[in-house]
């Protein structure tokens, strides 16, 4: 086997994986907005049922907290897009070289290239947003009228 298809069938297993690895941060992402939803509007429910608006608080709170969770992780995904559009040039032949197994340099380098300006336009990203976002703000204005009541 020559080192052009080895290289080749390394820079495409590579590319599978980067895939894989994507679909298992949607995945995650899924998993925590599952969780800021049943947190969030258990603690509210239980709020309404005992009297303490300042649960409230803490269930907005806790869905503020999920929001940068999901917003983390979105951003750890993003950073295998770089290698991605890389190896996608390579493949329609927009670039002649390309090597094989770089995945942590590439994901590194990415990610500290976007830092803290790419977290938060990721955090108002519509599928990052939801659900947090207007369950932190809706309990928040709850928990404000019910205290200006």
């Amino acid at each position: 086997m020559s080192e052009s298809n080895l290289n080749n069938q390394l820079i495409e297993k590579e590319y599978f994986h980067l895939q894989s690895q994507i679909d298992q941060f949607d995945n995650k992402s899924l998993t925590i907005k599952a969780w800021s939803v049943t947190l969030a509007v258990t603690v509210a429910g239980s709020s309404a049922l005992h009297h303490n608006d300042i649960v409230l608080l803490f269930a907005a709170l806790a869905s503020f907290m999920f929001w940068m969770i999901d917003g983390s992780w979105k951003a750890f995904q993003y950073a295998n897009y770089k290698r991605i559009r890389e190896i996608e040039r390579y493949m329609r032949g927009e670039i002649s070289e390309v090597e094989p197994l770089q995945i942590a340099k590439n994901w590194s380098e990415s990610f500290r290239e976007g830092g803290t300006k790419r977290f938060v336009e990721i955090l108002f990203w519509r599928h990052v947003l939801l659900p947090h976002a207007i369950l932190f703000f809706l309990l928040t204005i709850i928990y404000i009228y019910q205290w200006l009541m």
